[in-house]
């Protein structure tokens, strides 16, 4: 269990694991508290945005859109392996998901089966959506998967967690297909070996 990092020790961890960040307007009070709790905080969790082009994405997941108010995440990843980071405290990404699966990620050890929405994620996780159709077919390019396990791996090693606190949206909730295109085994495998 860990207190959600400052905004400015956000951006310097993320910096300093050796990512490009853009900061994304008044992104360190853009936020959905007064929804709710953020924190504390347990894990990472990833995502895909089904969509195409860095400014339309960055522009959605800033804003949102009707039904689901932004931010939808603290950073999107977009293709060329920036991070821009559009909000930070409770964001809406990861909605209602499995308390089982939060249990094994508390306790790093491997994920159980998400068979039901019974505990809220948005005040338990950091949020990367990252630029991709989510189809299956649209690439990933290399500097998009280094960002991807850059990124969560600066956030584990602020708070002391493994890789077993990275997690994607489709390990969390049921129905959920996020991310895909890449297997999150092979995520965590990233992430273990640059927290060696």
């Amino acid at each position: 269990m860990a207190a959600p990092m400052s905004a400015g020790s956000f951006l310097k961890a993320l910096k300093e694991e050796g990512l490009t960040v853009v900061e994304v307007g008044d992104w360190r009070t853009h936020n959905r508290n007064a929804k709710g709790a953020w924190g504390p905080v347990h894990g990472v969790m990833l995502h895909h945005t089904v969509t195409k082009g860095a400014a339309r994405t960055v522009d959605l997941c800033r804003k949102g859109y009707e039904g689901l108010p932004g931010p939808l995440c603290h950073g999107v990843i977009t293709k060329d392996g920036r991070v821009h980071l559009v909000g930070y405290g409770r964001a809406n990404h990861a909605g209602l998901g499995d308390d089982e699966v939060l249990r094994a990620v508390i306790a790093e050890k491997a994920l159980p089966k998400d068979n039901e929405a019974n505990t809220d994620g948005n005040a338990r996780f950091y949020g990367f959506e990252c630029e991709n159709l989510g189809d299956g077919e649209d690439p990933w390019p290399e500097e998009q998967l280094e960002a991807i396990e850059k990124a969560a791996a600066a956030v584990c090693r602020h708070h002391g967690w493994n890789e077993r606190s990275v997690i994607g949206h489709l390990e969390w909730q049921p129905g959920k297909v996020d991310p895909r295109g890449f297997t999150m085994n092979s995520m965590r495998e990233r992430v273990r070996d640059r927290l060696k």
